[in-house]
């Protein structure tokens, strides 16, 4: 791939300036992901379906995806999809792999520029961030929200380190039977427990390699037995090793900037 991206991350997400010219084979990962070409059109196929060619598109959670940069400059956008406003967005595409109209598309395409011609600063890129999502974000937010106790599954799984993280031990923190909780997860998330544990490893890792850390330093902090498992768990869910995928880039932390749904209805019993 040969790029040197700018990336802007937080916890929950990340937006990534750069371009190329390759393929992503066919991956999947737990991120609502927004792809908007800046200085031409991008590619994006849905498993091996048929390519896409658009101004952007954006990817539902856990769908199988490929993506070509088309020669492209581009922002990918990378949003968590328990948040609220990953919520809604994930709820406003109409499939798995949804076109940006043009029109749609032109209301924020300035405010991405920025990102091509200076550093903006954390206060401006979260500004710029937050209005791209909200501008993608149709009617009102979802009615039904998630299930209380995998909401409460969530809340602990991320406020913990993950590496002694169990299906038993998160299941009976929510006083559900594993199977149970299993079962249920998987139905409310979409992926099974045991990948979003994955998943959450993953974003850990990325967040330590941002902040300074090695690709082996940042393994060793999320919870990986090594590196070699952080890249196998990496191009699983992007298509591309760690070491290709985020380059020789730039990386600035910002502050999160989306709320986290933790208070929930039940839906199920």
């Amino acid at each position: 791939m040969g790029w040197k991206p700018l990336v802007y991350f937080w916890d929950g997400g990340w937006i990534a300036v750069g371009s190329s010219r390759e393929t992503v084979p066919p991956h999947s990962h737990h991120a609502v992901q927004v792809t908007l070409g800046l200085s031409g059109p991008i590619r994006l196929r849905e498993a091996d379906g048929d390519w896409i060619t658009a101004d952007g598109g954006a990817v539902r959670p856990n769908a199988p995806h490929s993506f070509n940069g088309n020669e492209s400059t581009y922002a990918m956008l990378f949003v968590d999809p328990e948040c609220h406003e990953g919520r809604w967005l994930r709820h406003s595409l109409a499939s798995p792999v949804t076109p940006i109209p043009a029109k749609r598309y032109a209301a924020f395409r300035q405010s991405l520029l920025d990102f091509t011609t200076r550093r903006p600063s954390a206060v401006e890129a979260s500004e710029i961030v937050r209005g791209v999502v909200r501008a993608l974000c149709e009617g009102p937010p979802p009615a039904r929200r998630m299930d209380e106790r995998i909401a409460r599954a969530v809340a602990f799984v991320r406020g913990r380190d993950v590496r002694g993280l169990t299906t038993e031990v998160v299941a009976k923190e929510v006083f559900l039977s594993p199977s149970r909780f299993a079962h249920l997860f998987t139905e409310e998330m979409g992926l099974p427990f045991r990948r979003y544990l994955l998943w959450r490893k993953l974003s850990r890792a990325f967040d330590a390699f941002g902040r300074g850390n090695t690709l082996s330093a940042a393994a060793h902090v999320a919870g990986f037995s090594d590196s070699a498992h952080l890249t196998r768990t990496f191009y699983q869910m992007f298509g591309l090793a760690p070491s290709v995928m985020l380059g020789t880039g730039d990386f600035y932390e910002i502050p999160p900037m989306f709320q986290t749904e933790l208070h929930t209805v039940t839906g199920h019993s």
